[in-house]
């Protein structure tokens, strides 16, 4: 992207926190991230050229509505945040049907996250769940699937049996060297899927620092081969990535995968798709920020 597109980059997975605000018990296993990581650390590292959605970033279940709360406050002050992925218990539709009804009417809500990667096998198969997902389709709003690789064959049973619910698989399913030809195998069978988008995200902290580049691009340019650029969605996971990578290596790394294809692929991953899938266009009432 060159001229005035350079101007609007929109990164679909960005999240923020503050240990002094809400209660994080995953920071206690990652030191290195245990601080506040808020949208003014961000913006000393963001390139002007880049906006933003939220990602939930896993605080205590009890605090999800507060942390979409804080996220808005820090909106208020920095305009490149665009929206929120919010985290509901979609294995409790019960309890989960009020609050994506409320999501879906709250303009600032881009989506529903519930971080599946760390559950049992077969947990995105219980009719509970997979009724929480169907709900999200009904109200228009996408799921983030965020997975180990040996759970994109349960993604891939999701997408069929909730068909009218978009589907964003985060991080590429978190491929893993050891393991390059089961992913691509399963990535494949999970692309069948026209309700399934993927995000080009997350691998430098999967694959671990001194991974060769030309390894990440192999990984890259395979997804972008796979989902075409119309299904892929460029990404950070900051501040998770500085374990691995810095934010405009990550970004030049990814722009190098599209090396190649046309100008409008470059407008659509960097851009345009996650503003699609997310809803960014959808009319809010609101003057344009």
């Amino acid at each position: 992207m060159t001229g005035g597109e350079e101007a609007s980059i929109l990164d679909c997975h960005v999240h923020l926190w503050d240990p002094n605000r809400l209660t994080y018990a995953w920071l206690d296993e990652a030191p290195p991230l245990n601080r506040a990581f808020t949208a003014d650390v961000f913006t000393a590292v963001r390139p002007a050229s880049v906006e933003a959605i939220f990602m939930e970033a896993g605080r205590d279940e009890r605090q999800a509505v507060d942390e979409i709360a804080w996220v808005k406050e820090q909106a208020e002050r920095h305009p490149w945040i665009r929206g929120a992925v919010a985290h509901v218990p979609l294995e409790r539709p019960a309890e989960a049907v009020e609050l994506i009804a409320r999501h879906a009417a709250d303009p600032f809500i881009a989506g529903v996250r519930r971080n599946v990667q760390d559950e049992a096998a077969g947990f995105t198969e219980d009719a509970g769940f997979r009724d929480g997902v169907r709900l999200l389709g009904d109200a228009g709003l996408p799921f983030d699937a965020c997975v180990r690789r040996h759970q994109i064959p349960e993604i891939t049973r999701l997408a069929a049996a909730c068909p009218h619910t978009t589907i964003v698989l985060d991080h590429l399913g978190k491929p893993r060297g050891d393991s390059r030809d089961a992913w691509s195998r399963d990535l494949r069978e999970l692309a069948k899927h026209e309700n399934v988008v993927c995000k080009l995200s997350g691998l430098a902290t999967e694959l671990g620092a001194g991974t060769p580049d030309s390894f990440t691009l192999e990984l890259l340019r395979e997804a972008l081969d796979v989902f075409g650029p119309d299904r892929c969605l460029y990404a950070s996971d900051w501040p998770v990535m500085t374990l691995a990578t810095r934010y405009g290596g990550w970004l030049d790394l990814v722009r190098e995968a599209l090396r190649g294809l046309p100008w409008s692929a470059d407008v659509a991953v960097l851009r345009d798709n996650a503003r699609r899938v997310y809803r960014l266009d959808r009319p809010t009432g609101k003057e344009p920020r």
